[in-house]
């Protein structure tokens, strides 16, 4: 029996990461979530996901500082791990944020914004899921 894909969704919305998981799980996915980036990043050491979900807008650790921590070195072999942001921030205005404030360009995979429509969000998961498989 092949393992189920794991999902690491990290976000402070405890509503959002309800849904969420229970949508994934509804596919057959191994969901582990985080509430911030900071536990986020611990849980893609510990749990190693085949795919990221990360929310942009968080205390203590949001998603731009996330994916800026990821460009470092020391996070080479995650590197590989698809991320897809969500995020109710509009995908412009989240990109133009980031290369400000960072002088680098996001290096995800994918962008959803909230609310999102499910079947079109299962789509990209699955889309990823299978080129990272």
């Amino acid at each position: 029996m092949e393992p189920k894909p794991k999902i690491l969704l990290v976000d402070d919305d405890p509503d959002v990461l309800a849904a969420m998981s229970a949508l994934l799980a509804g596919q057959e996915y191994e969901v582990t979530i985080a509430t911030d980036g900071r536990e986020g990043l611990a849980k893609l050491r510990s749990e190693n996901p085949d795919l990221m979900i990360l929310d942009l807008m968080m205390p203590r650790m949001d998603g731009f500082a996330v994916c800026e921590e990821l460009q470092d070195s020391r996070w080479a072999k995650y590197r590989d791990i698809p991320i897809i942001i969500l995020t109710s921030v509009r995908e412009d205005a989240g990109r133009r944020r980031y290369e400000l404030g960072t002088g680098l360009r996001l290096q995800v995979s994918d962008y959803v914004e909230k609310p999102i429509d499910p079947p079109v969000f299962l789509a990209r998961v699955k889309t990823y899921l299978k080129k990272n498989g």
